[in-house]
C-alpha cells in the first residue's frame, strides 16, 4: 500500500454472494457464411427510408463522378507523349487512391448537410425502463483501478437516475497475468461493496481465452444472455454517461427491430502530443464523417465493437462466428469480429444504426505513434481477414461496403507506396533510358513518357482539396456554433489547431504508410499478429526504442531523397511531403509520445476540445474515483505469493473461482501437471515460486489444491512476507 488505510467493516451478505448470477442460457448456433436461406434483410426490417436512399444516391453518385473527373485529369497529364509503359499502372494506382478519398469527401459533405437537420432534432424524453441490460466490460490484463473506477462512475450515475435495477455490471476477464488476476478480484469486491444495494456487480474470469474478445462475449451470451434483454458492450477505456446508457436502453425498447445501436465515442483524457491530435481530430472532424456514414448507411450500419447496445437475442441468433478455413493469419478465429457481427445481425433482419446525435460516449487514444502502430498490426490482420467474409451469402450490400472500406483502409498504404515508386521509376526512365524513337508499330513521333506539368499541378491541388475537405467541413461546422467554438479555443485557436494538426498528420502519414505496408506484407506472408495488451497511460517511450523502430524509415527517406535529387530536383519537390516525414521519423515519433509537448499546446489553447474546457460530470467523477481506487487498493507485487501469504485474499480468490471446463480423458493439460511436479520437488516456497512459469502460476491459482501444496511449503520454510499489512486490506476482502 501507499500508506493509505481503509477502515475495516464487518462482513456483509455480499461476502457470500456468488461471483456470477445463475445461468440463463441462450443457444448461439455457428453461422454458415457460404449459405443463407433466410429472407433478405429489407423484407424483415423494411426498405430504407427516402432520406437514406437520397443520401446513398448523393454519396456514391458524387464519389463516382469525382473519381471519373480525377482519373480523366490524370490521363490528360500523362497522355502528352502517348500512354506507354509504366504510365498505365500510374493511372490505375492513382485512380484507386483518388476514388478512396473521393468517397470520404462525398460522405463528409452528406454529414455536413445532415448536421443542420440533426441540430434541430429533439432528444426523446427519458422515461422509466422496462427491461434489464448487462453493462459488460471485457478486460485483458488491464489496470483494475482504471476499469473499476469507470464502472463505478457509470454505476453511480445510472443509480442516481433511478435505473439501478435495470442495469447489472458484468466484468468478463480474459486476463493472463496472475498478478493482475488477483488485483482484479480485490478491485471487483471493492466495486461490489461500493455499489451494494444500488446495482448488481458480477465477475467471471475464463480459464481459457478462446477466440479472444469475440469468444469472451460469446461465452457470456451463451451462459447468461437469457437473463438480459440487452447488453451494452464497453472497452477497457470506455466511459459513458448515465443518461446516455439509459437512453440507449430506451431506444432499444422503442425500436423492437433494432439489433445494434452504435454511439460515436469522443476521445478524451490523454495529454501526449499524438493523443491530443487524435482528440482534436475526432472531436472537430469526427462528427461530420460519422454523420455522413450514418445517413447513407441507415439501418444497414456498422458496429465498432464497443460503446454500443446490442439486443441479446439477436446477437445469439445471428453471431455465432465460424472459424475461417485455412491457416493463420487469414484462417482461424475471426479477429475483427465487430464488422462481421453487424453484418450477420443485419442479415437476420435486425436494424443496425448509429446515433451520432447522442453524446456522452467516450474512449481514450493510444498515447504515441508506436502504440497506434502496435494496435494497427492487429487491426490490419483482422480487416484483411474480411476478404474471406466479403463474399458471404445473404449480406446487405452496405455491409459489403463496410467490409471493403475496412480492407481498403490498410491496402491504401501499399497502393500509395507503389504509386510513389512508379512515379520515381518513370522519372528515372525519362532521365537515364533512351526513348524508343522507332517502335515496331508505325508512328510519325517517338514514344517516351511526357507529362503536362501545368495540368499535373492543377491535379495535385484538386487532390489535396478533396483529401482535406472533411477536415475543412468539420472546422467550418465547429466555427458556426458559438458555444462549441468557445470550448475549442476560439476561432483563431481552431484555425491554428487545424493547420498544426494537418502539418503533423502530414509528417506522420508517410511513416504510417511504411508501417502499414510492412504489416500487409507480413500478413500476406503468413505472420500472425498475436494478442498483446494495449498501453493506455501517458508515459513516454525511450529514445532508444524509438530509434530501433524508425531508423529504417529515416534511412529509406534519405535514400529516396538522394535518388530523386540525382534524377531531378523537381522530383524532390514532388516527393517532399513524403520525404520530410520519413527523414524526421525518429524525432516526430518520439515527440508524439511526449506529454510535455501536448500540455504545452494545451496552455496555448491549441488542440482543445469541449470535454477539457467544460468537462462532463462523468469524466470528472471517473478520474477522481480512479485516484481514490488506486490509493485504496493494495500494491500487489506477486499475485500467487499474496494468495499463499494472506488467508483473507486466499478465501476471496477461492470464492470467486468458477469450475474449470472438463477436459477430455487421456489428455491432461501440461501446465497443471508441470506445476504440481515442481511444487512437490521444491524444498521451499521461494524455490517453487522461482521454478513456476507464468502459465504454471495461472494453473496453480485455478486449482486450490495446488495453492494448498504451496502453503505446505510455506510452513516448512521461512514464513512468506505479508504483502498487505494487517489492517490495511480494503473492505472488499474483509
Amino acid at each position: 500500500m501507499d500508506g493509505t488505510t481503509t477502515e475495516l467493516r464487518p462482513a456483509t451478505d455480499l461476502a457470500h454472494l456468488p461471483p456470477v448470477p445463475p445461468e440463463v442460457t441462450l443457444a448461439m448456433p455457428v453461422q454458415n457464411l457460404r449459405a443463407w436461406k433466410g429472407p433478405r434483410p429489407t423484407r424483415v426490417d423494411g426498405r430504407p427510408s427516402g432520406w437514406t436512399l437520397f443520401a446513398r444516391l448523393f454519396v456514391f453518385g458524387s464519389a463516382i463522378a469525382l473519381s471519373a473527373f480525377g482519373i480523366r485529369q490524370m490521363v490528360e497529364v500523362v497522355k502528352a507523349g502517348g500512354i506507354v509503359g509504366l504510365e498505365w499502372p500510374l493511372i490505375v494506382l492513382f485512380g484507386v487512391t483518388f476514388s478512396w478519398i473521393a468517397l470520404s469527401a462525398a460522405s463528409g459533405i452528406a454529414g455536413f448537410v445532415a448536421g443542420f437537420f440533426e441540430r434541430a432534432r429533439k432528444t426523446p424524453e427519458p422515461r422509466p425502463l422496462r427491461t434489464r441490460t448487462a453493462l459488460i466490460m471485457p478486460v485483458y490484463n488491464e489496470s483494475p483501478a482504471r476499469t473499476m473506477a469507470a464502472l463505478e462512475a457509470m454505476g453511480n450515475e445510472i443509480a442516481a437516475l433511478g435505473a439501478g435495477d435495470n442495469f447489472e455490471i458484468f466484468i468478463l476477464s480474459d486476463t493472463t497475468d496472475p498478478t493482475v488476476w488477483i488485483e482484479e478480484e480485490i478491485a471487483f469486491m471493492r466495486l461490489r461493496h461500493k455499489l451494494a444495494g444500488r446495482m448488481a456487480v458480477w465477475y467471471r474470469r475464463r480459464h481459457k481465452n478462446i477466440a479472444r474478445k469475440a469468444g469472451n462475449v460469446a461465452d457470456f451470451v451463451t451462459r447468461w444472455g437469457g437473463r438480459y434483454e440487452h447488453m451494452l458492450v464497453l472497452d477497457a477505456d470506455s466511459l459513458m454517461s448515465g443518461s446516455t446508457l439509459t437512453m440507449l436502453a430506451q431506444l432499444m425498447e422503442d425500436d423492437p427491430k433494432a439489433g445494434i445501436i452504435q454511439t460515436l465515442p469522443v476521445i478524451v483524457n490523454r495529454n501526449t502530443l499524438f493523443a491530443r491530435l487524435q482528440q482534436f481530430a475526432g472531436r472537430v472532424y469526427g462528427p461530420v464523417i460519422a454523420r455522413g456514414l450514418a445517413v447513407w448507411s441507415g439501418r444497414d450500419g456498422n458496429y465498432w465493437g464497443h460503446n454500443a447496445i446490442i439486443r441479446t437475442v439477436a446477437f445469439a441468433q445471428s453471431c455465432g462466428l465460424p472459424d475461417i478455413r485455412g491457416r493463420k493469419p487469414f484462417g482461424g478465429h475471426i479477429m475483427s469480429h465487430d464488422f462481421v457481427e453487424a453484418a450477420l445481425i443485419r442479415r437476420s433482419g435486425w436494424g443496425v444504426y448509429m446515433v451520432p446525435w447522442l453524446g456522452g460516449s467516450y474512449e481514450e487514444s493510444p498515447p504515441s505513434l508506436l502504440d497506434v502502430a502496435a494496435r494497427d498490426r492487429r487491426w490490419a490482420q483482422g480487416n484483411l481477414q474480411h476478404m474471406a467474409v466479403l463474399p458471404s451469402r445473404g449480406l446487405a450490400w452496405p455491409s459489403r461496403i463496410h467490409f471493403a472500406t475496412g480492407i481498403m483502409s490498410y491496402l491504401a498504404s501499399p497502393i500509395w507506396l507503389a504509386l510513389l515508386l512508379v512515379g520515381l521509376a518513370l522519372a528515372l526512365q525519362a532521365k537515364f533510358i533512351r526513348p524508343e524513337y522507332f517502335s515496331k508499330e508505325f508512328s510519325l513521333y517517338p514514344a517516351w513518357p511526357r507529362f503536362d506539368s501545368e495540368r499535373a499541378l492543377q491535379l495535385f491541388l484538386i487532390t489535396m482539396f478533396v483529401l482535406l475537405l472533411p477536415k475543412l467541413l468539420g472546422t467550418i461546422e465547429t466555427l458556426l456554433q458559438p458555444r462549441l467554438r468557445r470550448q475549442c479555443g476560439g476561432a483563431l485557436g481552431i484555425v491554428a489547431s487545424l493547420l498544426l494538426e494537418t502539418l503533423l498528420s502530414a509528417l506522420v502519414a508517410p511513416v504510417m504508410m511504411l508501417l502499414q505496408s510492412r504489416h500487409v506484407i507480413e500478413i500476406l506472408s503468413g505472420r500472425d499478429s498475436g494478442w498483446s495488451t494495449q498501453r493506455r497511460d501517458d508515459g513516454g517511450i525511450p529514445v532508444a526504442e524509438v530509434i530501433r523502430h524508425h531508423w529504417q524509415h529515416a534511412a529509406i527517406g534519405v535514400f529516396m531523397g538522394l535518388a530523386a535529387y540525382v534524377i531531378s530536383p523537381a522530383i524532390v519537390a514532388w516527393m517532399a511531403p513524403t520525404l520530410i516525414g520519413l527523414v524526421l521519423a525518429v524525432p516526430v515519433s518520439w515527440a508524439s509520445g511526449s506529454a510535455a509537448a501536448g500540455l504545452a499546446l494545451k496552455r496555448l489553447d491549441l488542440m482543445m476540445i469541449p470535454e477539457e474546457t467544460d468537462a462532463p460530470t462523468i469524466i470528472v467523477e471517473a478520474n477522481l474515483l480512479q485516484a481514490e481506487t488506486e490509493a485504496e487498493l493494495p500494491e500487489v507485487e506477486d499475485g500467487l505469493t499474496l494468495v499463499v501469504a494472506d488467508p483473507r485474499v486466499r478465501e476471496l480468490h477461492e470464492r470467486l473461482l468458477l469450475p474449470a471446463p472438463l477436459r477430455e480423458r487421456g489428455k491432461p493439460e501440461l501446465e497443471p501437471v508441470m506445476a504440481e511436479a515442481k511444487i512437490r520437488e521444491a524444498t521451499s516456497l521461494e524455490e517453487a515460486l522461482r521454478w513456476l512459469s507464468t502459465k504454471e502460476r495461472l494453473a496453480v491459482l485455478a486449482r486450490p489444491q495446488l495453492v494448498s501444496e504451496l502453503q505446505r511449503l510455506a510452513t516448512v520454510s521461512e514464513p512468506a512476507p505479508t504483502i498487505v499489512p494487517q489492517g490495511e486490506m480494503p473492505v472488499a476482502v474483509s
